[in-house]
């Protein structure tokens, strides 16, 4: 079928399948804000935006006076920016696809725009194609690639000459916005667009039904891109693709369209922060945790990590995502391609959570039972109930609860050099 400009027709497309069987990417928030890598990727905003002090006297202590943000880009090098290893750090991860920042809202692109001239990462700093650079290393490894694109420019002066008529004018639209989203698809035919930026304007102002119809219709992508839902100032949770609905979202309930949750291992930032220290990321198990929960409540988890201006993903990043990487090894057959089961989380905790794939239900627990034996009150059981351990030979012993469901007597773990993991997976088979 054709798409129409509207939303009634557009969220009719059915979601191409790869997402949903994915579930798990890798987000980089990587531009000129990882120059002064201070505060956040708002760090513009906040220090001209809001001239909050805290900002203005962190450049008035590091950088010479009448510095502007502009001053910035000639230090975005990306001079140790090795495409192929991050694709295979990614890979080791576990992500099936990654988005990259093609633009955040200070209007760099990472990419040579025809419509940002000097202001991309060919023109000035790193003088390479970031993104195009980024999307052959991923496809080589066979990992998607989203690219995430900002549609508003905090300071550029045609935005906010639209801002400043109501949005009753477009210029800033035709101008930059579009002409740089088609660009993006022709130039390297994404497998997903991020968009964002979204708030400040409605979908007349935006033009996203006539972008979506084209993608949707005539894009050279048009049978297998994905788009999330930040496409107007009242489209999150309701129009586009899937939904993201606010950053770190997570519902309650299990919701009945596809969704993704976004974290980030740095809880203050998305982009790189030097002044980052360690009690401010998440753990292994943090991670494990609000992976398991979204997958159970049918979500895509994408992890995010800010690289150093040099385009280095610093060690600590590296390392979380290398052992999230090894619990998938292990566990990923509950993760990848499952589908939520009838049960979402065992009611009496919120350490049991539950996946399904086939006639395989999963339950992956966040902590070790005291005596070595996992309680389970939603499945039923049958006389032909098989049980397994995730990463574990042979089957295990189980009866029926007194109650309701079963009682799993769990294998033994002998004491090991390596600090317990982060969640473990029984396979019910028959109930």
């Amino acid at each position: 079928p054709r798409y129409s400009p509207d939303w009634a027709s557009l969220d009719a497309r059915p979601l191409p399948a790869w997402f949903d069987q994915a579930k798990v990417g890798v987000f980089v928030h990587w531009g000129v804000f990882s120059v002064p890598a201070w505060g956040s990727e708002w760090f513009w905003w906040h220090w001209q935006g809001e001239r909050r002090p805290d900002y203005e006297s962190f450049v008035r202590s590091r950088y010479p006076p009448g510095t502007t943000y502009a001053d910035f880009a000639a230090q975005f090098t990306a001079r140790d920016f090795h495409p192929r290893e991050w694709a295979q750090l990614f890979q080791r991860a576990g992500a099936r696809y990654v988005v990259l920042t093609t633009k955040h809202h200070e209007g760099f692109t990472n990419w040579e725009s025809p419509v940002s001239w000097n202001w991309n990462s060919l023109d000035t700093g790193p003088h390479r194609d970031l993104v195009g650079e980024l999307g052959k290393a991923l496809r080589e490894s066979n990992i998607r690639y989203g690219l995430y694109h900002s549609l508003l420019e905090w300071f550029n002066p045609l935005y906010l000459a639209d801002k400043e008529n109501g949005f009753k004018t477009q210029n800033f639209v035709l101008k930059k916005t579009m002409p740089e989203l088609y660009d993006l698809v022709l130039k390297y035919k994404p497998d997903l667009i991020w968009s964002d930026g979204d708030w400040d304007a409605p979908e007349s102002y935006w033009n996203s039904t006539s972008f979506l119809a084209w993608l949707y219709n005539d894009s050279p992508v048009k049978d297998t891109v994905v788009v999330n839902d930040r496409w107007c100032n009242n489209c999150s949770c309701h129009h586009g693709g899937y939904y993201n609905c606010a950053d770190k979202y997570k519902p309650g309930t299990l919701p009945s369209h596809k969704w993704e949750m976004c974290s980030s291992i740095d809880r203050q930032s998305w982009g790189y922060r030097s002044n980052m220290n360690v009690a401010e990321l998440m753990d292994e198990a943090s991670i494990i945790e609000e992976l398991v929960q979204t997958v159970s409540f049918g979500g895509n988890y994408l992890l995010n990590v800010g690289p150093t201006k040099e385009g280095v993903i610093v060690p600590i990043f590296q390392e979380r995502l290398l052992a999230l990487g090894r619990w998938l090894d292990t566990n990923g057959e509950a993760i990848y391609e499952s589908k939520p089961w009838r049960v979402q989380m065992e009611n009496n905790t919120s350490m049991v959570w539950y996946t399904s794939k086939g006639l395989a239900v999963y339950a992956i627990f966040l902590s070790w039972p005291q005596d070595n034996v996992l309680e389970l009150s939603s499945p039923t059981p049958s006389p032909t109930t098989q049980v397994t351990m995730l990463g574990f030979a042979g089957t295990l012993k189980w009866q029926k609860s007194p109650g309701e469901g079963l009682l799993i007597t769990l294998p033994y773990l002998l004491p090991s050099p390596r600090p317990p993991q982060s969640g473990w997976c029984v396979k019910l088979e028959g109930v």
